[in-house]
């Protein structure tokens, strides 16, 4: 009999009727029990049309009432009749009120009743899958009110489902189940990340996404979970990250004929989750690929969200630091982010009276407020607003006591903000009681939460308060604790990429190597170890140099830094091989991507082939061009790969070449005799570079300088003068100054010049020229300086005037012929053997001439052209980018008279001008192999150059660039030179090196005396200083 049937009136009446029967019968009459079932119908009945809770409630306890009279009933069967209507009465009201006695009630009784599935299916007709449909409602229930066991009800109501997904129950009840299971899932603050929970879930929604392929919210759901295990999971999986991202990039394409604003809201919900994904990729692997991903998808989410989204300013501001992160890591100034909105300063009070009430719960957005506000101070310099935040951020922490239920990652975020202020307020003001809060602060943090992620975290937070309040008060105790923090960092190849670690490694050396702590040889060994990693994590030699210029401090004072305390140890051997293998990296990178395989080949063909293939591949894309990084939202598409950026493109490409190739290594290195493969040269190999002279060191470092002089057979240590470090930055400083405000002819300008060389002499080449004879090196032997530092910039070779008996006025080049290389190994390259025919036979020289724009070339022109060998010549417009580097590849010599370009840092653009204003940039001939080059004259300006922001002991100018692709020898110029010394210079080199009788003596080996002749010849004429110190010989 159906309740629209009667109405209210007549149901009140048959309630009241069958009230004064049951209050007539004794309470132990059976057929009370009877009336009472009829009185729980009546009252339903009331309850469906009043909605009366009243009537609800009453008809509960006369079920219950009921329950219990029928089991004292004879007839068995009677208690397991009635007890479902029971069960579903309260279940119905469970599902109206959501009261907690009323859950804990029901999810006892439905699994009781799960347990009599004989009975009631057979005996009664009731589904065994609607039991089980109520009993995972009712934990919804539970989680939602949490008054159970969260992460025990979330793994049953995953069971039943499961269970429900191998039923006959239709795809609507089942699609209702699921989501009730997700939404209480992600609708729950504590819920914890685990395994245990997560696993059966996302193989749960994998079954469901089966058997409901077009229930589009469960493929979003399954995205959802794999996302959420990727990032709270610890190992965070790249497997879920993609297969999420996959899902996730289907839902952007669903049918149009989805309702429009359920499909914008899908599509909205995946692409703020492909984002967040990218970002978190690259927040926990450091991976450049991932932060050109991470980089493409915020832009594209952000342009598709309003400006009122409540997500857009988190987003907004990870963008940002994103953008900020591809600027200093690859020099991408385009498409730096700024949200105007980001950057505007909350009403902190109006949010501090929102968490004054102790008993008001605070929801995800309301912490989402409290927290962009704490981070968004970060932007102020105002010590009122910062001071003003600080008492913000206190109250905020304090308040996390009055809600027990909140995530403790939120707990976290706060300690760090906190921490941030506290250090603003520092460097604004110098109060150290800012410094010691914020470590106390930190401190606090890590006593409350011990996870490894939530010690990391924290543990990088205390880096620079740690850091600042050891160089103010200088207690053991933080030195210690900080260089363990630097250790646990350097080593956590999780969560931080080689960029990251290669900073908390450098930062670890320096204080250990400061304070005298046992560790400093492990320091800087792990620099060392993250160092190559570090630079080539940028995808270009633009970039890399980029990375090294943003990290000046870092790359350039390591090596200078260990060999120091290698050298204070008594250790000038290792010392000599740091300096080796911590100078020079892009050209040490970019020769190991053409290291010989012959010995391979002989191993393991097939080996040494896929070696040679993927070095060629990586060293393709190493020396391209950096396209432009772009990714403004205008330039791009929703429906874009992140990859079809041009720049992102080439990062995903270096990565896997890099991959490749460190796979194709390990391979090597399994090899026998291969276990040394590409590793640093030893002392062995390295002294052989003295083998045809003395090689110079000069390791100019603020913790101690030092000369070190290599021969054949020994090592010498030439101490140096307590004041040499400051004396050699003065002298650099004295020089470039004066380059700087006076006319290179002038008269102010010859007198700075002839001062600088002879405090050179005095600081430099006086000892030197001792430790020689003391050596006993004959004078006019072949000598080469491997300067460090500002050295790199001062003209070593042209030191003096050396004080004498006869009163001639001598150099240090008329005593020794000097040269120089950047490193031991690019000269120890040099003089690998050629075949014998063409090393000693006259060379070919190719000659390059654009006599337009220089008044005196033509003369030089024709004094090459004259020489008693083979010269082809490319003057004028015959000189192309391409014919030049064509003509390259067939001749021993090159001969170059033209303009040469420098561009402030911007080394790879170092170029010769060429016909019709072409360049041939440093970067076009570093691509070229020149397999028969021997000797470059580089009759230009500028080409052993280096700018004023480029790292001086990388060597990155035109000279050494002919030198990485093949010239054994190049003459090049420190600075502009005079174009009307060409001639003159060139005709007693070229006389010098093709008349002297050296046999023996390959050509290009002679060139370094024959330089030295023809600049003596040169200053002979009386010409200014300047013109005949800009000569400088490179190589063999």
């Amino acid at each position: 009999m159906d309740t629209e049937e009667y109405s209210l009136p007549d149901i009140e009446g048959s309630i009241f009727g069958l009230e004064i029967i049951i209050s007539s019968l004794s309470r132990f009459d059976l057929r009370r029990g009877y009336y009472l079932t009829l009185l729980v119908k009546w009252r339903l009945r009331h309850y469906n049309l009043s909605g009366s809770k009243e009537q609800l409630d009453k008809s509960i306890l006369h079920a219950v009432e009921a329950q219990l009279l029928l089991l004292a009933s004879p007839m068995a069967v009677a208690p397991i009749r009635f007890f479902p209507r029971l069960v579903k009465v309260l279940f119905n009201r469970l599902v109206e009120f959501k009261q907690p006695d009323d859950v804990e009630s029901c999810v006892k009784y439905l699994r009781y009743l799960r347990n009599q599935r004989c009975q009631l299916e057979v005996g009664l007709g009731i589904s065994h899958e609607d039991v089980t449909s109520d009993l995972v409602e009712a934990l919804a229930i539970r989680v939602e009110l949490n008054t159970g066991d969260i992460n025990s009800d979330i793994r049953e109501m995953t069971i039943l489902c499961r269970e429900l997904l191998n039923s006959d129950i239709s795809g609507s009840l089942l699609h209702g189940h699921l989501l009730s299971l997700f939404q209480v899932f992600f609708k729950t603050p504590d819920i914890l990340p685990v395994e245990e929970v997560l696993d059966p879930l996302i193989e749960c929604f994998q079954e469901a996404n089966v058997r409901l392929p077009y229930s589009y919210d469960l493929s979003l759901a399954l995205a959802l979970f794999l996302a959420h295990r990727f990032c709270f999971i610890e190992n965070h999986s790249i497997i879920d990250s993609e297969e999420a991202i996959i899902i996730l990039k289907k839902i952007l394409t669903f049918p149009s004929d989805l309702p429009q604003d359920l499909r914008s809201q899908f599509q909205d919900t995946a692409l703020m989750e492909i984002a967040e994904i990218s970002y978190r990729r690259f927040y926990f692997f450091n991976n450049p690929e991932y932060l050109e991903e991470a980089t493409f998808h915020i832009r594209v989410y952000l342009r598709s969200a309003s400006r009122d989204h409540p997500l857009r300013p988190d987003l907004s501001q990870r963008l940002a630091e994103l953008t900020e992160q591809r600027a200093i890591e690859f020099g991408v100034d385009e498409g730096r982010y700024r949200d105007p909105d980001v950057y505007k300063l909350p009403c902190l009070s109006s949010l501090a009276a929102s968490i004054t009430d102790p008993n008001s719960s605070i929801s995800d957005e309301q912490w989402g407020q409290h927290l962009r506000a704490l981070n968004s101070m970060e932007y102020t310099d105002d010590i009122a607003e910062i001071e003003e935040g600080i008492k913000y951020c206190r109250l905020v922490l304090a308040s996390i006591h009055c809600v027990p239920s909140l995530e403790h990652r939120k707990h976290v975020n706060l300690y760090i903000a906190l921490r941030s202020l506290l250090l603003q307020a520092f460097h604004r003001t110098g109060k150290l009681e800012y410094i010691d809060e914020s470590i106390a602060v930190l401190h606090d943090g890590l006593k409350t939460y011990d996870t490894p992620n939530d010690r990391f975290v924290l543990s990088f937070r205390a880096v620079l308060p740690l850091a600042a309040r050891i160089w103010r008060c200088q207690q053991k105790e933080d030195v210690d604790e900080l260089i363990q923090i630097f250790a646990s960092l350097t080593n956590d190849d999780t969560r931080l990429g080689p960029s990251y670690r290669f900073q908390f490694s450098y930062g670890w050396a320096i204080f250990a190597h400061c304070f005298g702590h046992p560790s400093v040889t492990d320091a800087y060994e792990n620099v060392f170890k993250h160092m190559q990693d570090s630079l080539s994590y940028a995808p270009t030699l633009e970039s890399q140099h980029y990375r090294l210029v943003s990290m000046r401090l870092g790359f350039h004072d390591l090596p200078l830094g260990y060999a120091s305390y290698q050298i204070d140890k008594g250790q000038p051997i290792k010392a000599i091989e740091t300096l080796e293998r911590g100078r020079a990296l892009l050209w040490s990178e970019m020769r190991d991507f053409r290291t010989s395989t012959d010995q391979l080949r002989a191993a393991d063909p097939t080996l040494a082939a896929e070696f040679e293939a993927i070095n060629r591949d990586l060293e393709q894309v190493t020396m391209s061009m950096a396209p432009c990084g772009n990714m403004e939202a205008e330039s791009i598409k929703v429906e874009d790969s992140w990859i079809t950026n041009p720049f992102s493109h080439q990062v995903a490409k270096q990565r896997q070449f890099l991959n490749d190739r460190n796979k194709l290594i390990s391979r090597i290195r399994a090899l026998p005799k291969f276990r040394n493969f590409l590793e640093p040269p030893s002392f062995d190999i390295l002294r052989s570079a003295a083998l045809h002279g003395p090689v110079i060191f000069i390791n100019h470092c603020h913790w101690r300088s030092d000369l070190l002089v290599l021969f054949r057979d020994s090592l010498s240590l030439i101490p140096t003068t307590d004041d040499f470090y400051r004396r050699a930055i003065e002298l650099g400083n004295r020089l470039v100054d004066a380059r700087k405000h006076h006319r290179l002819e002038s008269k102010k300008y010859e007198r700075a010049l002839r001062s600088v060389l002879q405090s050179l002499y005095e600081l430099v080449g006086k000892p030197v020229i001792e430790e020689l004879r003391k050596m006993k090196i004959p004078e006019q032997s072949r000598v080469w300086w491997c300067p460090t530092s500002v050295f790199c910039y001062l003209p070593l070779h042209a030191m003096g005037p050396i004080p004498s008996d006869d009163g001639v006025t001598r150099y240090f080049s008329d005593i020794y012929i000097p040269s120089y290389t950047p490193t031991l190994s690019a000269l120890i390259a040099s003089r690998k053997p050629q075949a014998e025919g063409k090393t000693f036979q006259k060379p070919s020289i190719l000659l390059v001439a654009q006599p337009e724009s220089l008044k005196h070339a033509i003369p030089e022109i024709w004094t090459i052209q004259r020489l008693t060998t083979t010269v082809t010549s490319l003057i004028s417009k015959n000189a192309t980018p391409s014919s030049v580097v064509e003509g390259l590849k067939h001749h021993q010599f090159s001969h170059f008279v033209c303009h040469g370009n420098l561009e402030d840092g911007k080394p790879f653009n170092a170029s010769f001008k060429l016909s019709g204003g072409k360049q041939l940039t440093l970067l076009e001939i570093v691509r070229s192999q020149l397999p028969t080059a021997e000797f470059a004259f580089l009759s230009a300006c500028h080409t052993a150059e280096l700018t004023e922001e480029s790292i001086s002991d990388e060597a990155l100018h035109l000279t050494a660039a002919m030198q990485y692709c093949g010239f054994r020898s190049v003459v090049g110029t420190m600075w502009a030179m005079a174009d009307q010394d060409g001639q003159y210079l060139a005709e007693d080199f070229y006389k010098s090196i093709l008349l002297s009788d050296e046999p023996g003596v390959p050509y290009y080996e002679r060139s370094a005396r024959a330089l030295r002749d023809a600049v003596k010849n040169l200053r002979s004429k009386k010409v200014p200083l300047e013109r005949w110190v800009n000569y400088v010989h490179y190589g063999a």
